[in-house]
Formats: structure tokens, C-alpha cells, sequence
């Protein structure tokens, strides 16, 4: 091994499906640095309006190692860990900068929107809510959960506003 392999750098741990919460408890009882940012949104739930904290990526979590073999084990072997991310060369270290920037950004009370689940330009359908039915296109994100539509006819274009889960992507072969 390489002198740099074994200084300490934050790598990219994949989980198994909603086991964040789970491998952050066991990486932090095995005494390794770990990070998992966390988001507050609203829940999803029609019988909620409460905020909850969820995961800002889904499946994964950051962890500070230097990838000695029997760190490296141990990461991978706690219950809900799948792999390290990286290339076929090894795992890739995340920039110390981007790690301290998620921080900060998960700590203060501001909302934090990730917009990972529409891309401008995809064909969605507004599926509840006054607008149900509505196919349009994708144009960007607007504050917290909310969503811009925009629908062609005749030529023109207009834009509606909606709650992010009011919509949904239309798969390929009906767009």
C-alpha cells in the first residue's frame, strides 16, 4: 500500500435500502467516523403534516477512514454496509471541502432541496390535488416540495405549480 491510501479521507458508504439509520449506529459503536446528513421534509403520509428527518441521499452515508485492511473490514462487515464506492482501482475519496459544506448545510434550519427526483425536460403526470391529470413537462424546482409544469397547447405554453409528490414521471413509452 501506498503512503496515501492510509491517510484518512472521507469515502462514500452504500447501504442497503433505508439501513442508513442503522449502519451509522454501527460504524459509530465501532468507533469510526461516520457521517449521515440529514434533511427535514414533510411527510409523505395524507394524515401527517409533520416534518421528519430523512437521509439527503438515500442508501448512502459517509465514512472517515484510511483504509487499512482491518478498518476496511470492519466498515463492510457492519450489518446493512453493501460496498465502498469507487472504480475498479478502489474506493474514491470524497473532497474534505464537499464533506464540510454538507455539514453545514444540514445543521442550520434552512431547507434544503436536492431536486434528485426530476431532471428539467422529463414528461410528468400530476397525479392528486387540483391539477390531477395534467401531463406536462418538468421545468425546475420552487421552494421546498413544490414543483414548476409546464403544459403545450396551440403553440403556447403555461406553467402550473404543484406539490413535488403530486407529480409523477410517465414512463418513456407513454410520453
Amino acid at each position: 500500500m501506498t503512503i496515501e491510501k492510509l491517510t484518512y479521507s472521507w469515502y462514500v458508504l452504500h447501504t442497503k435500502s433505508r439501513f442508513e439509520n442503522v449502519v451509522h449506529e454501527g460504524l459509530f459503536k465501532k468507533s469510526i467516523e461516520v457521517f449521515l446528513p440529514k434533511i427535514q421534509v414533510r411527510s409523505k403520509r395524507r394524515d401527517r403534516k409533520a416534518m421528519i428527518r430523512v437521509p439527503l441521499f438515500p442508501g448512502y452515508l459517509f465514512v472517515k477512514t484510511d483504509l487499512s485492511p482491518n478498518e476496511h473490514i470492519e466498515i463492510v462487515k457492519t450489518a446493512g454496509a453493501v460496498r465502498l464506492i469507487g472504480s475498479k482501482d478502489g474506493p474514491v475519496p470524497v473532497p474534505l471541502d464537499t464533506v464540510e459544506s454538507l455539514q453545514i448545510m444540514v445543521q442550520t434550519d434552512h431547507s434544503v432541496s436536492t431536486g434528485t427526483r426530476f431532471r428539467k425536460g422529463n414528461k410528468v403526470l400530476v397525479v392528486s390535488g387540483p391539477f390531477a391529470g395534467v401531463t406536462g413537462t418538468f421545468v425546475r424546482y420552487k421552494g421546498t416540495c413544490r414543483v414548476v409544469v409546464i403544459i403545450e397547447a396551440l403553440g403556447q405554453y403555461a406553467g402550473v405549480e404543484v406539490d413535488e409528490e403530486d407529480v409523477e414521471i410517465l414512463p418513456e413509452f407513454l410520453a
